[in-house]
């Protein structure tokens, strides 16, 4: 857990830094991010909603205890009332004379009382390994929001790349569309005086056509990339910071037996799947103590007064009156339908799959983590390699334009060896970008990737509005 606190504490750090940043940088792009990706704010309210689970279960081996009162009013009487024949002593005449009214709510009689109850669990087994399975799933959900966190860095930085790979892309496009509209006309001037025939002027035409082609494709690539990073900020970037050309591309230091152990150490899959297989262990733990006898304490106190009763005219009962009461509770389970057996066996179950699972990231990791050490190394050769290619074609088409010149070469071959030479510059491009991609992707693989490699990587990055 200190590598998770340690790396939210750099995101913060990161948040701060940013501050200094004059435009719409590597930097400044990754903090909007973290402050407007529906991704991430999705899996924190997941990660908080998750930890007061592991509340919920604390709460059962606390004490709990509550206030209760009570106020009621007792009245009775006749239903109907009754009437009897009175003679009149008098006149001797017979005379109703009522000798019971109908029920009224006036005169009754008030009781109330007032009470505190405490209960405490004693011996419960299996609340406590309850709660011990979610500090497990607790420190898993928080490895798992580490890992969102990275995934937000990989997510941006692959983001901010793409757009800078199509920008140069473009800009390559362009160049080779000017290129073959120049050869286009000179080769219609030529066909014109009659220097060249017809087919060279349609060759020239068809590759005009291909590059204007390409680039339509390609603004299209690099608007689609704008949009990618505004998704993720909630904001649009017109423009951000471009790649210096100086940019070092080395191989990764270290051994890869370094980096695999590295991996092992600090890869947030597997913390998150070994925290996953622990809780399923305690929740097995806690089926099983449900056979176990449970022990609880609980005490009372109340207050409670009642107002006297009077039958013809005589007081009977009433008063104030405290209780107390303290009591243990021994429940010892014997039966349940075979539900808790059920229950005992579902757990055996899920520690299999945890364990699998965990066997599997694991497997994963070490196929990951060689072939993005792999990968990075490659890239390396790739650029070098690119970066020949292009002194190659360059001197390639220089050699063919002269030829056709002199008329030893003629304007297919021509439009062949500048194709050539524009691939090898989209190559290289391409691969300058992989490379930068590729090695965070390693350090992700590695659980080693923080904030802190961008801020690194954002000191390459150039202010083209300066």
């Amino acid at each position: 857990m200190g590598r998770i606190a340690k790396f939210i504490g750099i995101l913060l750090v990161s948040s701060i830094s940013s501050t200094v940043s004059y435009g719409d940088d590597l930097v400044t792009i990754l903090n909007m991010a973290l402050e407007n990706d529906p991704t991430l704010k999705q899996a924190q309210a997941n990660y908080r909603a998750n930890r007061e689970t592991m509340v919920q279960s604390r709460s059962t081996l606390l004490p709990s205890f509550g206030i209760q009162a009570a106020t009621t009013r007792l009245t009775s009487g006749p239903t109907d009332s009754r009437y009897v024949n009175v003679i009149d002593p008098l006149t001797g005449d017979s005379i109703r004379e009522r000798i019971s009214d109908d029920h009224s709510f006036r005169p009754g009689i008030n009781n109330h009382n007032w009470g505190i109850g405490l209960n405490q669990s004693i011996l419960n087994l299996s609340n406590w390994y309850n709660f011990r399975s979610a500090q497990a799933s607790d420190h898993a959900a928080a490895v798992t929001l580490a890992a969102q966190e990275q995934d937000l860095i990989m997510r941006t930085a692959i983001a901010y790349f793409d757009v800078l790979r199509a920008q140069e892309l473009l800009e390559t496009n362009l160049q080779e569309e000017e290129a073959a509209l120049t050869s286009l006309q000179q080769t219609q001037q030529r066909e014109a005086v009659g220097l060249v025939a017809i087919t060279d002027v349609y060759d020239a035409q068809a590759a005009y056509d291909l590059a204007r082609n390409t680039t339509i494709l390609q603004r299209d690539f690099l608007q689609a990339g704008f949009e990618a990073l505004e998704a993720l900020t909630g904001q649009a970037h017109p423009n951000i910071d471009e790649l210096q050309e100086d940019f070092p591309i080395i191989e990764v230091d270290g051994s890869l037996m370094d980096w695999e152990r590295q991996a092992d150490n600090n890869n947030l899959a597997v913390a998150a799947a070994e925290f996953t297989l622990d809780a399923s262990r305690k929740t097995l733990r806690a089926r099983k103590s449900e056979h176990l006898p449970t022990l609880d304490v609980s005490g009372f106190y109340g207050h409670i007064v009642t107002a006297p009763i009077v039958n013809q005219g005589v007081q009977i009962g009433g008063g104030a009156s405290d209780r107390t009461q303290l009591a243990l509770n021994l429940n010892i389970p014997i039966y349940t339908g075979g539900a808790t057996s059920s229950r005992r066996r579902a757990a055996e179950y899920q520690v299999l799959a945890a364990q699998e699972s965990l066997e599997f990231t694991k497997r994963q990791l070490t196929q990951n983590i060689r072939n993005a050490y792999r990968r990075v190394n490659t890239d390396v050769l790739v650029i070098a390699q690119r970066q020949q290619s292009i002194i190659s074609t360059q001197s390639a088409l220089d050699a063919t334009e002269l030829g056709a010149e002199v008329g030893t070469r003629n304007i297919v071959e021509v439009l062949l060896a500048r194709e050539n030479l524009y691939r090898a510059l989209r190559f290289y491009a391409d691969a300058r970008f992989d490379y930068v991609i590729d090695s965070l992707i390693l350090k992700q693989v590695a659980g080693i990737l923080t904030p802190q490699d961008v801020l690194d990587l954002n000191e390459w990055l150039t202010d083209t509005q300066q």
